[in-house]
């Protein structure tokens, strides 16, 4: 039940107990494990997912949650719990009930943000805050929820200045440990027994908003020039997209690249990190997005980067020195300004040097959850 990016669509159905709300909206994909028991009377925070479907959203909270429960006592409720945190269950949330010492609960979604004010209304001592990654206007339920939040955070500039009411900025950090450059990159690409010497990327979804097809387009293109390049598509094909990616494929195989151009589908997060180890070149070509995680993922891997002027792109990238800067949704522009990447590999690793130390520097995992917390210490 997806909405518009960032934000669930509210069911029409009413949400006769929140007992059958939480576990609906969260899909309830695993039993409830508690902490331990009895709960621990110094919970701090709560970082709810409950949304069905693994996203952004879900993967930019899996990886700054553990640095968060270094910080504070903190459990996660949901699906797709990272290592780092410790787990709660339905069961842990209604021991809390009524409990004296209030509790973060920090939402990423319009279901979270609902689920929130119900528990607090009903006698949770909850502090709410909100993560708005969306560079554009809000729908009214949004804005109205969102003006219920204790605190909010947006994760760029464009993102806070679609609010109506005062945030915190705090960008995306990336774990730079987990991403990193591989020791022999030429080694990491042999093994993926792919032909040629080379990989150029696209990660995420595979559907327009991602422009995916835009980066097929500049491959059928480009690839015919570079026989030392392979083209990698990493991201799941939802049913509601299916007619989309055959129609990417049949032109894949119009152009004679089949054997050269790989789309995995959906796999596992260990090895999407394989992945970016493997590539030379990283395309960021979506025409739309909140902030792009995939962005400093791949930086930190040591990718050479060409991005679309899309979420925090213009934040990140540091145009013609740890990337290439181009319009959304213009196959031309990416073609111009992959080529001379393709043609000249040694440049392209140096960017990519070069875009692991902007990612050291300046988004850091660290730095992202340090931020938070001073959002969070200012309500409990």
């Amino acid at each position: 039940m997806l909405g518009r990016r960032g934000e669930n669509r509210v069911s029409g159905r009413p949400n006769w107990s929140l007992c059958l709300m939480l576990r609906i909206e969260g899909g309830e994909p695993e039993p409830d494990v508690p902490i331990e028991t009895p709960l621990p009377a110094d919970l701090q925070l709560i970082v709810p997912n409950l949304h069905r479907r693994y996203s952004g959203v879900t993967a930019t909270n899996r990886m700054v949650a553990p640095k968060l429960a270094q910080l504070f006592r903190a459990a996660w409720l949901g699906s797709d719990a990272p290592d780092g945190i410790a787990r709660m269950g339905f069961a842990d949330l209604m021991r809390l009930w009524r409990r004296r010492m209030p509790l973060i609960w920090h939402a990423r979604r319009n279901d979270e943000m609902i689920a929130g004010l119900l528990l607090r209304a009903l006698g949770w001592p909850l502090k709410l805050v909100f993560t708005s990654a969306a560079q554009r206007h809000h729908t009214w339920i949004t804005r109205w929820l969102i003006g219920r939040m204790d605190a909010v955070i947006a994760t760029s500039d464009i993102s806070a200045s679609y609010l109506k009411r005062e945030a915190t900025v705090v960008m995306h950090g990336v774990d730079t440990n987990t991403y990193a450059p591989p020791a022999d990159r030429a080694a990491a690409y042999a093994e993926s027994k792919l032909p040629g010497r080379y990989a150029i990327g696209c990660f995420g979804r595979v559907r327009a908003q991602k422009g995916s097809d835009v980066f097929v387009d500049a491959m059928c293109r480009l690839l015919p020039r570079y026989p030392e390049f392979t083209a990698v598509m990493v991201g799941a094909i939802v049913p509601e997209q299916q007619v989309f990616a055959n129609e990417l494929k049949r032109r894949i195989e119009a152009a004679g690249l089949t054997s050269r151009f790989v789309i995995t589908g959906e796999i596992s997060i260990e090895e999407v990190q394989r992945w970016y180890q493997r590539l030379t070149i990283y395309a960021f070509t979506s025409r739309n997005e909140g902030f792009g995680l995939t962005l400093i993922e791949a930086m930190a891997a040591g990718n050479a980067l060409v991005a679309a002027r899309a979420g925090a792109a213009e934040f990140v990238v540091q145009d013609g020195v740890t990337g290439v800067l181009t319009p959304p949704g213009d196959v031309d522009a990416l073609v111009a300004a992959l080529e001379p990447l393709m043609r000249d590999p040694a440049s392209a690793a140096a960017m990519g040097k070069r875009a692991r130390v902007r990612v050291e520097e300046k988004f850091s995992l660290d730095a992202e959850a340090g931020a938070i917390a001073d959002v969070y210490r200012r309500l409990i």
